[in-house]
């Protein structure tokens, strides 16, 4: 009876990675065809990725989704992650008041986050789109609460003493913050980062409302791209697609063999 449920197990697991890969492998597998639609195509070609790297729109394109995604995340990385810690040594109810705050623009619909940040900051404040603060905010908005919720496990995990017992150690404040807390949160921090900037590239509905006109993220890019006549930027994008996929596949690995080699050289140390 347990081999039978092991099978089953198995056998769905398989079934869901299919069902979320298989889209995938077919995107990049037709990115490297001269094919104009899904389903036929007549040889292999690289004409997709020769688009993408020599149209300038494209160009512009990325370079701007890329620097926007880094800006704004390592902005969302400071305030997030000098949240966290401050709520961690706030009082018990005080913590638990932000904590709960902090879920509003978890589960918000990005849709209205992005209306109301644009009638926050262009109509009533009075900050123009041309500015390009409004799309950096609305980022930073959509980016802080979730660089919260990835290092508050850090912090939980973390002996709350370790800050009190640097000070008592002759350690000023900022020393004790940045050479024994932060240590303490760097995965955690890590994880925020990147998952910052994954929001960052994703995000629509916040880009469309508070982006300038002549502005174009990769999500603004794609959904007026895929209403054009043009095939060969339609095309393109599945080449942009998989590239992303690969670069998000490459630091995911990376990620795990470095966590894995530190859970060993820590297991190491404990055994000697």
């Amino acid at each position: 009876m347990t081999g039978k449920i092991r099978i089953g197990r198995l056998v769905f697991l398989i079934l869901v990675l299919l069902f979320l890969y298989i889209p995938i492998l077919l995107l990049a597998f037709y990115s490297f065809t001269n094919a104009s639609v899904f389903g036929s195509f007549s040889s292999f070609s690289l004409k997709n990725y020769v688009t993408l790297f020599t149209t300038p729109d494209m160009q512009n394109m990325i370079l701007g989704t890329v620097v926007l995604a880094l800006l704004s995340s390592a902005i969302a990385t400071v305030l997030g992650t000098s949240g966290a810690i401050g709520f961690f040594y706030s009082k018990r109810r005080t913590t638990r008041f932000f904590s709960s705050v902090n879920q509003i623009p978890v589960i918000n619909a990005d849709v209205v986050t992005g209306f109301s940040l644009c009638i926050l900051l262009v109509v009533v404040l009075g900050i123009g789109k041309d500015t390009y603060i409004p799309l950096v905010l609305g980022h930073v908005a959509l980016s802080a609460p979730f660089v919260y919720l990835s290092v508050i496990p850090k912090l939980k995990q973390m002996d709350p003493s370790l800050y009190e017992a640097a000070l008592d150690l002759g350690a000023t404040p900022k020393t004790a913050l940045f050479k024994v807390i932060i240590p303490q949160l760097f995965s955690g921090i890590v994880s925020g980062f990147m998952l910052a900037i994954t929001l960052s590239l994703d995000d629509y509905f916040i880009a469309t409302y508070t982006k300038p006109a002549t502005f174009d993220t990769i999500s603004t890019y794609v959904v007026n791209a895929t209403k054009g006549t043009h095939t060969e930027v339609k095309t393109a994008l599945w080449a942009l697609s998989t590239l992303i996929f690969v670069i998000v596949l490459v630091i995911v690995i990376a990620m795990n063999v470095r966590a894995a080699k530190s859970s060993s050289a820590r297991q190491q140390r404990r055994n000697g």
